[in-house]
């Protein structure tokens, strides 16, 4: 898709050039039109496909399975390689909560969060705040 998109607005430019060469505004503008609806059209099947992703955890969970599997063949206890993996999806989840802002690493609102710190406002440029 994305290769005929470049194709069409290459000759596009083309045309648009050759257009404005030949001093002719409905030619150039007409090439134009065809490369905006070109992108536009690229846009628009990208917006739509990015929404189909595979859950993560359809394609995690068998590959986290074929991995315990490989370890247990090779000599390792499977309850040890468990509860590894329990302990690895724990600090996963903890792990969760800190990345996100205005949270403390519990993932409970931090105490001093957005409206609270400057009084309710945002501060412009130049003011001066006392934290």
């Amino acid at each position: 898709m994305r290769l005929v998109v470049v194709a069409v607005c290459a000759s596009g430019i083309a045309g648009m050039v050759v257009g404005s060469i030949a001093d002719d505004t409905m030619v150039t503008l007409t090439f134009g039109l065809v490369t905006a609806a070109a992108v536009a059209c690229l846009m628009v099947a990208t917006a739509v496909s990015a929404g189909v992703a595979v859950d993560d955890d359809e394609v995690s969970g068998p590959r986290v399975e074929a991995l315990v599997a490989e370890l247990v063949a090779g000599g390792a206890e499977e309850q040890a390689v468990r509860e590894l993996v329990r302990e690895a999806v724990a600090l996963g989840r903890n792990q969760q909560g800190r990345s996100q802002p205005g949270r403390s690493h519990t993932g409970k609102p931090a105490e001093k969060a957005g409206a609270e710190v400057h009084g309710g406002r945002t501060p412009r440029p130049g003011d001066r705040t006392v934290t």
